[in-house]
């Protein structure tokens, strides 16, 4: 009688337990740092300021319509010269607005250049 018993109590528990198991959450957290500061889509926030300009010479311009856009320090994960150079403003009377950098709200951003 014990035995009878016993076997039907086994496949119940495996059961029960195979039921269970089913039941365990495990969650997943997944920490992002907050962004360092509210900025436009033509500004990035960036370590430091850039270097010091380095000195270019301007050439003479190539054609009628054409600005001469200078060189400066652009953001690449970190500063990288571009060189100045002769271009098309995209309509008349456009002016080219050059890169800068400034120090805002405790924190390193760089502007983007762009035609205005």
């Amino acid at each position: 009688m014990k035995l009878n018993c016993l076997t039907k109590m086994v496949p119940l528990v495996a059961v029960g337990a195979l039921l269970t198991s089913g039941c365990v959450v495990r969650e997943r957290t997944v920490y992002r740092p907050a962004p360092a500061a509210v900025v436009a889509s033509d500004e990035v926030v960036v370590e430091g300021p850039p270097p010091a300009p380095l000195v270019e010479t301007v050439t003479v311009a190539p054609g009628p319509g054409v600005v001469w856009v200078g060189g400066s320090w652009v953001w690449q994960g970190h500063w990288v010269w571009a060189r100045g150079h002769w271009g098309r403003p995209p309509r008349h009377g456009a002016v080219w607005i050059a890169p800068h950098y400034e120090y805002r709200g405790g924190v390193h951003v760089f502007i983007r250049g762009r035609w205005g």
